[in-house]
Formats: C-alpha cells, sequence, structure tokens
C-alpha cells in the first residue's frame, strides 16, 4: 500500500537526517563590557584586532533513525569535506570544536579545515542522537565596520545518499508554534492513516510493515556479535513485540545449537560438512585484522613473516626489526569462524597449532619448547590479552579492534584492513558473514523478517556504521558467495 509505506518511510523508518542549528550568531562589540573583557576584548588575527569580530555557534546533529557513515556523504571519494559552511560577507578566523556527544567522534574532526569565509567539515560518522559543536570566530570580509545591519545567516551545505527528501542536511532550529504548511501535512498524514486502516482491519491481521513478534534466539559469532545486537535493538524500535535472546560463543557452538534446536546462527564463513539441514543467506563482507601489544614495535608484516610466526620459527620480535620481546601468540578457540578464516586465508589453509600456555605468558608445565601459545573463547577475551600480554600477537574482527589502547593494527604486505583492498584482492584477511536458519524459516516469522532487516537500508547502514559492508555493496559481490576461493599455501 502506497500510502502506509509513505507514512512509515516518513514516520517510523526515518531513514537518513543531517541536520544543522545556529545556536549563536553574534557580534562581538564592545558596546558594553565588563571591567576585565578578558579574551573578548582582545580578539584579533595575527596581533591585528578584529575590525567588526562576530561569533557563530553551529551544531551538527544526527536527527534520523539510522547512523551515518563517512561513505554516506554525497561527495567525491577524494573529497575529505563533507559539509560546508560559508559566511557570507565575513572571513573565518578561528574555528574549535567545543561540544562532542560521543568522544569518538574526536578524531573524525582533526579534518576540519578553513578558508575565507568557508569551514570545511570532515566526514564525521555519526550514530543516531550524535551531535557535535563548532563554535567559529570572524570579522568583516572588506575590513570595515558593518552599520547597515546584521550579516547574512551562514550557508550549511552538505548531502546525505539516501538521505529523507533529496539528502540535504536541513536545518533543525527549534520554533515556537507550528507552521501552516506543517499543519496542512499532519492534516494529510491523519486522513491518510483512517482512510487505509479501514483496509488494514478487513483485509490483514497481521502487524503490518514487515514487523513481526514473538522470541528469537540468536547463537553464534562474537566477532559479528556488536552488529546483531544494535540491529536487533533498532528493530525492537520499529516492532516492540519483537524479543531477542543472544547466546553468542563463537561460529562453530552456533551453527551446532542451530542444527539441534537453535533458530537463527551467524557465522564468519560456511558451515562445516554434516549440517546439511542448515541454510545460508549472505549478509555482509567482514573485515579481519592482525593486533599486536603496542611495545612490539611492529606495525606491518609480510604474509611469510606471519606464517613463520604460526610455525613457531620466528621467537622473538627483534629477529624481524621489531623490539626484544618474547612473541606470544593468542588465538581464538577451535571452532572460532575468526580461527577458521584466518587459518583459510592468511594461513594457505594450514591449521594453528594447539595452546600450551593457560596465561598466554608462559608455557605450561611438561610442555614443550617453543613460541607460547593459548586460545580465548571471544573476540573481546583475544583483544584484552593482547593489550595485557607483552610481546602478543593475535587476530580480530577489525571494528572490534580499532581504537583500543594498549595494541596496534598490523598491515599485512603493507595493505590494511580496508574494504577496498580485499575487495580488489591485495588485503587477505576477511569473511562472509552468513546468516543460518534450519531450512527455510517462514516468511512471516521473526527469523525471516529480521534477516529482511539485516539487507535493508537501516540493516545495511549498522553494518557499515561497524566498518563492514553489505555483500551487494561490494565491486565484486560474487566474494560473498557461499564457497568463496581460499587462499592458496605456499
Amino acid at each position: 500500500m502506497p500510502g502506509i509505506a509513505a507514512i512509515y518511510e516518513f514516520l517510523v523508518k526515518g531513514r537518513k537526517r543531517l541536520g544543522y542549528r545556529v545556536q549563536m550568531d553574534t557580534t562581538a562589540n564592545d558596546v558594553g563590557e565588563t571591567a576585565a573583557p578578558g579574551a573578548l576584548g582582545e580578539l584579533s588575527k595575527e596581533g591585528v584586532p578584529l575590525v567588526d569580530p562576530s561569533i557563530v555557534l553551529l551544531r551538527i546533529e544526527n536527527t534520523g533513525r539510522t547512523n551515518i557513515d563517512e561513505h554516506d556523504y554525497a561527495v567525491r571519494d577524494d573529497d575529505r569535506a563533507g559539509i560546508r559552511v560559508s559566511f557570507p560577507g565575513r572571513r573565518v578566523v578561528g574555528v574549535v570544536v567545543t561540544e562532542l556527544s560521543d568522544e569518538n567522534l574526536r578524531s573524525s574532526l582533526s579534518g576540519l579545515t578553513v578558508r575565507e569565509d568557508l569551514v570545511e567539515l570532515p566526514k564525521v560518522p555519526m550514530n543516531r542522537h550524535d551531535h557535535y559543536k563548532v563554535l567559529a570566530a570572524l570579522d568583516s570580509t572588506d575590513g570595515r565596520k558593518k552599520t547597515d545591519g546584521a550579516y547574512p545567516d551562514p550557508i550549511v551545505v552538505g548531502t546525505i545518499k539516501g538521505g529523507v527528501g533529496d539528502g540535504r542536511i536541513i536545518e533543525t532550529r527549534s520554533r515556537i508554534g507550528t507552521s501552516r504548511r506543517a499543519m496542512m501535512l499532519i492534516a494529510f498524514l491523519v486522513v491518510l492513516v483512517v482512510a487505509q486502516s479501514l483496509v488494514f482491519l478487513r483485509s490483514d491481521t497481521r502487524t503490518p510493515l514487515d514487523c513481526a513478534e514473538g522470541r528469537l534466539a540468536i547463537s553464534g559469532s562474537t566477532a559479528f556479535e556488536p552488529v546483531i545486537r544494535e540491529a536487533a535493538r533498532s528493530y525492537q524500535d520499529v516492532c516492540p513485540a519483537a524479543e531477542f535472546a543472544f547466546e553468542m560463543r563463537g561460529s562453530g557452538e552456533g551453527l551446532l545449537a542451530l542444527d539441534q534446536s537453535g533458530e537463527l546462527a551467524f557465522s564468519d564463513g560456511e558451515k562445516p560438512d554434516g549440517m546439511p539441514g542448515l541454510v545460508a543467506r549472505p549478509i555482509a563482507f567482514v573485515l579481519f585484522t592482525l593486533v599486536v601489544n603496542a611495545d612490539t614495535g611492529v606495525k606491518d608484516l609480510t604474509t611469510a613473516q606471519i606464517r613463520r610466526l604460526y610455525r613457531g620459527e620466528i621467537g622473538n620480535w627483534k629477529e624481524i626489526g621489531g623490539a626484544d620481546e618474547a612473541v606470544r601468540l593468542i588465538s581464538r578457540n577451535p571452532g572460532s569462524g575468526t580461527r577458521a578464516a584466518f587459518q583459510r586465508r592468511v594461513l594457505g589453509g594450514v591449521r594453528e597449532p594447539g595452546s600450551n600456555s593457560d596465561n598466554c605468558r608462559d608455557r605450561d608445565p611438561g610442555t614443550p619448547a617453543g613460541v607460547v601459545r593459548c586460545a580465548r573463547n571471544s573476540t573481546e577475551d583475544v583483544l584484552r590479552a593482547v593489550a595485557d600480554t607483552p610481546g602478543a600477537l593475535g587476530y580480530s574482527e577489525l571494528g572490534a579492534a580499532t581504537g583500543r589502547s594498549g595494541s596496534a593494527l598490523v598491515r599485512i604486505d603493507g595493505h590494511p584492513a580496508t574494504v577496498d583492498d580485499a575487495d580488489h584482492g591485495t588485503y587477505p584477511f576477511w569473511e562472509t558473514e552468513l546468516g543460518y536458519t534450519f531450512g527455510d524459516p517462514d516468511a512471516h516469522s521473526l527469523a525471516a523478517s529480521f534477516l529482511r532487516y539485516l539487507t535493508n537500508q537501516v540493516g545495511a547502514d549498522i553494518i557499515r556504521a561497524h566498518g563492514d559492508r553489505p555483500c551487494a555493496e561490494l565491486a565484486n559481490p560474487q566474494l560473498c558467495h557461499p564457497n568463496p576461493a581460499a587462499v592458496p599455501a605456499d
């Protein structure tokens, strides 16, 4: 029903909305001042006092129901600016970021630049309800004090792919009362809802808009767990009658539980033999990375060096140019999809040797001499152990490993873990995230509805926000097909 779909798109789903508010735009002339005006009385650029100083406080905010990723900004890939703010009649003499809703925004805003009357804001990834504020100090362009009234309003330009309307960043300044245009829109929507609701009452007793109700048990990959949990919360925002239960203990255990009694499992890669009843659906292209303790002094390893490390042929990082520190290998337990992907794509199909340590620092009594090896149950456990263990080397899903203190990401053969490098074959450590059901679920079930949700616009936004990619967005989408080619051994 097109009418209901329009209401859903506008009022419920929300899609992408990027907004701005000019919270202050005022002159800074000394009309009145305290006995000690301080810096406000000394605004200058390179020691020269400003002629007609003014100050603007701008708030940028995600006002939609979905996350905004840096790739959602509708500008060229080589253009670092996502939003441009111009000040007609004024030049920018200084800019500072004054407020962040999330400290994770700080690194993205390091690319802020200024050119004459223009402030260029970078492509900042923003989760739902995120915002930041920018304070700009300005002076007149012609070096003369303005005497005929206020300057023109700042002009904010930015566009979001898949956004509401034409995707432009829109002003969200609060206003008293409701405009006539808004009242007309509300009246139209009310009439449409009433008319369409009669059709629902006569023709369909199910919850509309692809919502499903009930309880869904989800198991499997700890690497993909953050995506699944966020998607489930977002699904419940729209479909509150749905309930989710999580048992994320790794891909292998998840598939085994599904084969016995579960409803939905996620796996980093294809199921093992012996589970003919499980049906796979490609969900995402997931990047993985090697990660080392920050004190190793290593940032780049060749494939040959990685394989020598895991064969136990390199026992100290100084042998390959790192610190004088013993190598300690921290892996995932057997059955982990991340471990299987590492063995298949980086080690050339060779299985990792078994563990010889419980604490990841010392070999257990009675074990043969050699490199210390230990294994952990989850992605989080591996990353914590790498950061806490001198000389440690491990592997993890990229999003979980990014920005953590005490550890560093490792390039492979000079290439970082990026979608472009993996998509074009220059970065080897990736896997297809597959959603498994036991047979084909009923089309109206919560399992089927949630799988569809993961591959629609909202689910795709969440996947991208965690550093992964929906399969359909790859240059080579066939990479996501089950039975992907393995990396050959040396």
